[in-house]
């Protein structure tokens, strides 16, 4: 499985979570304070949207924190998604991209799309009572990239993410990933 093919099967998983959400869990917490369930879904398909047209070599308009879905947000997740995967595949790695803000190194781009999109997505999933979908090696691969990519000063109160939650290294991949980029819940979700 290549790069590209992780990140396609991560958003397929994410999008299939997006796709689960009943009306009736709009307003459940998530594992991400600032988020509710839809909250977390608008987050999740305003973004990405941003990111496709990074990968796409297009300039993004519009304010990803104010997007609001619509009527079908799972096939508005899943447009997007083959968007950005489409982008990678045309535009490949050497080059730098437009996120927000800059340009950024591709890789860079590419590794924190792949986090957020896991990420969030088992946000979701934990939140919904969804499986959470994510194979062993999708995880696995996904937190090596994350511990490339993430600094420690974007961890603590009030950045991006928070601190390392201990998981044990014998636990699932995902959980471990989970842990790593600060989620409180993953070392419950390891252990049972």
């Amino acid at each position: 499985m290549d790069a590209i093919d992780l990140l396609s099967g991560v958003l397929t998983k994410t999008g299939d979570l997006v796709d689960g959400v009943t009306a009736d869990q709009l307003g459940l917490p998530t594992p991400c304070d600032e988020y509710d369930v839809e909250t977390l879904r608008n987050h999740l398909v305003g973004w990405l949207l941003v990111f496709a047209a990074g990968s796409q070599e297009r300039r993004h308009e519009g304010d990803p924190t104010a997007y609001v879905c619509g009527a079908d947000p799972a096939g508005e997740f899943r447009a997007a998604a083959a968007d950005l995967v489409a982008g990678w595949r045309t535009h490949g790695f050497d080059r730098e991209v437009r996120v927000v803000g800059g340009r950024s190194p591709a890789e860079s781009v590419f590794n924190m799309a792949l986090m957020e999109y896991m990420a969030h997505g088992w946000d979701l999933a934990v939140a919904t009572g969804q499986p959470v979908p994510f194979t062993e090696q999708e995880a696995a691969r996904t937190l090596a990239r994350a511990e490339a990519t993430l600094p420690p000063q974007y961890r603590g109160e009030g950045m991006p993410f928070g601190d390392i939650v201990p998981v044990a290294e014998d636990a699932p991949a995902v959980s471990r990933f989970a842990g790593f980029l600060g989620r409180r819940a993953a070392a419950d979700d390891a252990t049972g």
